[in-house]
């Protein structure tokens, strides 16, 4: 016999058709089910489907509030070329009265899928080392805090294995510097970079680049930007093209710091990271900052993530600081009252 639902003469029917019988009742006992079967992916198949990366990075220069935080800047003072050791292995590592607070949130982490995207990795991934070689055009310290575009000449490899590289710079002289004085011309890919690295960034001086610390990775937190910590302690947001990553980075990036209150900044920073101390804000708030070594008074015009822009009253003056910067007189007090308690301890 047909299955089909038009046959006259069928005892089968599909769930919308019934068979008359010689009595004039309804039988639905030939009546066929259709039945669907859902079943859930397992986590680790779900995970697998996630891109591994967010979405493409624009430059500073696209975002709403990063632009206003450029800064003019004076050169400074000639520097002596370190020859500190550098390895490849990884680095192991408001109104008045307001009190710091973590906000850093727990991240979901997934222990089966490790290709998974990680804006808060902070050690160096094991990939291979990028070459460096004669002719290439590399960015170089030309001063303190002062790197320029040049090219390697040669390299001399001294007697205890250490390599200089001989540099002739776009804008005139020549210089012998290590590796870790030294970053790539080219953007670097996203998975290189990680919190703690040592990095260069561009200037609005087209010719002159500026060495930091990468203090944060692209999130939604952010708007999917960079966070970098000038060697003055100055904060940036920026895009992925403005990054340059250093060559032969030391095992310990702040031993390119100089002593001073930045370092310990950043000690502390790197070490309480993915949880850093940020003091809380909002827009019209009134607060103490060191302005030129001493505490003035200042006013928060705008908030952006882990940066504020304040106006300080005498003289009008704006900057961008970052919410748990030395500079404000709220995380002083909390550094002051965490020591005491440690040294009770």
């Amino acid at each position: 016999m047909s299955d089909s639902p038009s046959g006259s003469g069928s005892s089968n029917a599909s769930p919308r058709f019934r068979t008359q019988l010689k009595d004039g009742s309804d039988s639905l006992c030939g009546v066929k089910q259709a039945v669907v079967v859902l079943n859930r992916l397992p986590d680790y198949q779900l995970s697998g489907l996630r891109p591994p990366t967010p979405p493409q990075f624009y430059s500073e220069g696209e975002s709403d509030s990063s632009s206003d935080s450029e800064m003019q800047w004076k050169p400074d003072g000639d520097s002596s070329d370190s020859d500190l050791p550098t390895s490849n292995n990884k680095r192991e590592n408001g109104k008045l009265g307001k009190v710091c607070k973590c906000e850093a949130t727990k991240p979901a982490t997934s222990q089966v899928n490790k290709n998974a995207y990680d804006d808060t990795r902070d050690t160096r991934p094991d990939l291979p080392e990028q070459e460096v070689s004669v002719d290439m055009f590399v960015l170089a310290k030309k001063k303190t805090r002062r790197w320029q575009r040049g090219k390697i000449l040669g390299l001399i490899t001294r007697e205890d294995g250490r390599v200089k590289y001989k540099i002739g710079f776009d804008e005139k002289g020549k210089s012998l510097v290590s590796g870790h004085h030294m970053a790539f011309d080219t953007t670097p890919m996203l998975e290189q970079l990680y919190v703690g690295a040592r990095v260069v960034i561009s200037s609005q001086d087209p010719n002159l680049y500026r060495p930091g610390i990468l203090a944060e990775l692209p999130s939604r937190k952010n708007r999917l930007r960079f966070l970098v910590f000038l060697d003055d302690h100055k904060p940036f947001y920026l895009g992925l093209p403005s990054l340059h990553l250093v060559c032969r980075p030391l095992d310990d990036s702040l031993d390119d710091l100089p002593d001073g209150p930045h370092k310990m900044f950043m000690k502390k920073y790197l070490k309480d990271w993915p949880y850093p101390h940020l003091t809380h804000y909002t827009v019209g708030d009134e607060l103490k900052a060191e302005l030129n070594g001493v505490q003035q008074r200042c006013d928060v015009e705008t908030v952006d993530s882990s940066l504020i822009e304040v106006v300080f009253r005498e003289g009008q003056q704006k900057e961008w600081l970052h919410r748990g910067s030395v500079r404000l007189e709220h995380m002083q007090r909390y550094i002051n009252v965490k020591g005491a308690e440690e040294k009770s301890d």
